[in-house]
């Protein structure tokens, strides 16, 4: 009995599609990224309430095991920039909110943050991409319904500061 079940346990190994060494690399990079905007969602968060300095939260979030798992690389650029550009960005929300940014959830001022800075400073991720992690991180941390707020305000800003992305997209 127990040969059979090693050899039924083989057969189903074998019988696994192998994943190739660049796709495991693409999909630990995408979630990477995805954990590092997490872990920027939680540091703006704490920035906001606390006004600690970047180099303060950076020295905490170091310490933590979620920021093991993160692109470090792309959690360092997306915090300091954020930070660095948030009253350009916040500006750039107002434009698109229907309220005033102050009146915003601290957290969804944190996922407004990384998301209008990635729409704006970073070309290379896709504009999908952006909402819908922006999306997925309000589902997990936001308000009960606050994704579908997150979702429509940042639609608006991609048709406008993505507007040539969007119409290659569709074809």
């Amino acid at each position: 009995m127990a040969d059979r079940d090693a050899n039924s346990t083989l057969i189903q190994t074998e019988a696994q599609p192998v994943e190739s060494k660049k796709s495991r690399s693409r999909a630990g990079s995408i979630r990477a990224r995805s954990q590092a905007r997490r872990c920027v969602m939680q540091a703006l968060y704490q920035w906001q309430l606390t006004q600690q300095t970047f180099s303060e939260i950076l020295a905490q979030f170091i310490e933590r095991n979620e920021y093991k798992t993160a692109d470090a690389s792309y959690f360092h650029a997306l915090l300091s920039g954020s930070i660095e550009h948030q009253l350009e960005l916040s500006a750039r929300i107002g434009e698109f909110a229907d309220r005033p940014w102050s009146q915003l959830d601290p957290i969804e001022r944190a996922i407004l943050l990384i998301g209008m800075y990635e729409l704006l400073h970073c070309p290379e991720v896709p504009y999908r991409v952006v909402v819908n992690e922006a999306v997925e991180l309000t589902k997990q941390f936001g308000a009960t319904d606050g994704y579908k707020y997150i979702n429509a305000l940042l639609d608006r800003v991609a048709r406008v500061v993505r507007a040539g992305e969007r119409k290659h997209s569709r074809h």
